[in-house]
């Protein structure tokens, strides 16, 4: 009898362990590790234990608020059941072997405060439905092998501070929408196929502190308004096609700490920025 007892309460004490998180979010979190090959991982999940005991979750008010797995070795897709952990504010999955194309149903998770999927091995194009997450501070996908566009509707992540795609495959013009991130602190998009000139509406950008826009194919002459950008204190444009003598712009700007041209744009004649029309789409 008292066997009997000390399991019922056993069994009951795990209900309620588990019960601080619902039955939909546990599923999403066991569907994350089945797919990421978990048995493998660094520090692995016990799915047994409570789930306040498994590595890198953060709970509040009985809601997974954030995943910080990296260095961890998941290995394998993200499973379109992430879009489950419906309160999830962080998700910061950096430094793994993550794979293929970010599930459709990512796009939902409209709590989300930080993307980090920086370092992994992820393909296909960034989702066309990104500006729905109207809550993102942090958008980090750099170093994987994203390709395509910047979606226009980027425009619509009105709290971003933080936006780095560098070291993928992307292509194409940057979308005019761009400017209207006025809370942007850091835009870097080095080393991807860019093109095009840079919109003079990149001057709206007023909190801008970080532009990295070297080893691209930008070409033409800066715009007039990059002077306005009095915040900046990293400007990095080398190794694109840019024209024109911008020694001057270290002196227009001044903060600026890391500041790099090409050779060729240190020499010639001094040239003001240019005032040429955007050569951008709204696309």
């Amino acid at each position: 009898m008292k066997t009997l007892k000390l399991t019922l309460l056993c069994c009951l004490l795990s209900a309620f362990a588990f019960a601080d998180v619902s039955q939909t979010q546990k599923d999403a979190l066991v569907a994350i590790y089945n797919s990421t090959n978990g048995d493998s991982w660094k520090t692995s999940w016990d799915l047994e234990q409570p789930i306040s005991n498994w590595h890198g979750l953060t709970i509040e008010d009985d809601n997974v608020v954030a995943i910080n797995l990296s260095f961890n070795n998941l290995n394998g897709n993200l499973p379109k059941e992430i879009s489950d952990l419906s309160a999830l504010k962080v998700l910061n999955l950096s430094f793994n072997k993550l794979q293929g194309e970010l599930p459709s149903t990512l796009t939902n998770m409209i709590s989300l405060e930080e993307l980090k999927l920086f370092s992994n091995k992820f393909i296909g194009a960034i989702p066309k439905n990104i500006g729905n997450l109207t809550n993102l501070k942090s958008l980090e996908l750099y170093n994987n092998n994203f390709f395509g566009e910047i979606p226009s509707s980027i425009g619509n992540l009105e709290k971003l501070e933080n936006l780095i795609l560098s070291s993928n495959s992307l292509i194409g013009k940057l979308p005019a929408s761009i400017s209207k991130l006025k809370s942007l602190k850091v835009l870097s998009l080095f080393d991807n196929s860019f093109l095009g000139t840079i919109p003079s509406s990149i001057g709206q950008l007023s909190q801008l502190e970080e532009l990295v826009l070297s080893n691209n194919a930008f070409y033409g002459n800066l715009p007039n308004e990059l002077a306005q950008l009095t915040n900046l204190k990293t400007l990095l444009l080398s190794n694109n096609a840019f024209k024109g003598n911008y020694a001057v712009l270290k002196d227009q700007l001044p903060n600026i700490v890391d500041f790099d041209l090409d050779e060729a744009n240190m020499k010639g004649a001094l040239a003001t920025l240019d005032s040429e029309e955007d050569d951008n789409d709204d696309d």
